[in-house]
């Protein structure tokens, strides 16, 4: 078995697949019209296997949690084998990271924000 995707709440569909694919190097792997205004969306990091499901929020509680998915921690983590050219990459594409660029025991990392406020870790992994 393996996690295939991970569903993330948007405000909108098209502006996200357009700051994932442009800020972040993802592949639009699938856009499906499911009717009604829903839409099948995946996208993936370069290399990857798991991928991101754009879930347009439309209920008062999950609008709430746009951006707050993971509790104001960081709660996905991007591995890079190249921190320094992605950092680099990011910065240049307009990512907002929170903070410079840190060494720590486990490997380079630097926290950023994506288009809808949640956090996450660009991280190069020693081991």
């Amino acid at each position: 078995m393996r996690l295939r995707a991970i569903s993330l709440l948007v405000a909108d569909y098209d502006v996200a697949i357009a700051w994932f694919t442009a800020s972040l190097g993802f592949t639009l792997a699938e856009d499906t019209d499911l009717g009604g205004g829903k839409r099948w969306v995946r996208v993936v990091p370069p290399g990857g296997r798991t991928g991101l499901i754009l879930a347009k929020a439309l209920l008062p509680q999950q609008i709430a949690a746009i951006g707050q998915q993971g509790g104001g921690r960081v709660w996905l983590f991007l591995q890079t084998t190249n921190f320094d050219r992605d950092h680099a990459a990011m910065t240049a594409a307009g990512v907002h990271f929170l903070e410079e660029p840190r060494r720590e025991p486990y490997g380079s990392v630097a926290v950023f924000e994506d288009i809808c406020g949640n956090r996450w870790d660009l991280i190069e992994a020693t081991a």
